[in-house]
């Protein structure tokens, strides 16, 4: 005898099932029921991630900076990359 076959009226919950609101049991909005585009935040994104893995890269190979190894190797580079993060969750993030 399974739960789903008695149909006594108590409560069962049934994790993921999706109401006509689109949200879940457990109010978790479904994301098939959310819109979404991609507007100027992915766009931004697009344009940090061109900067992170192509323009960041070839200035370091290209002129690298007039700093001691460890800055011009270690430091430098991971700017392009904390702001990579930054801008990954802002864009990701909807207010």
């Amino acid at each position: 005898m399974s739960s789903e076959d008695d149909d006594d009226g108590g409560y069962v919950h049934r994790p993921g099932a999706v109401g006509s609101d689109g949200e879940t049991s457990d109010g978790v909005v479904h994301p098939d029921s959310v819109e979404r585009e991609f507007d100027y935040r992915g766009w931004t994104l697009v344009g940090v991630i061109v900067f992170a893995f192509l323009v960041a890269p070839i200035v370091v190979y290209l002129r690298p900076p007039a700093l001691p190894y460890w800055v011009a190797l270690l430091a430098f580079p991971m700017l392009p990359a904390l702001f990579l993060g930054v801008m990954a969750v802002w864009a990701t993030t909807r207010p």
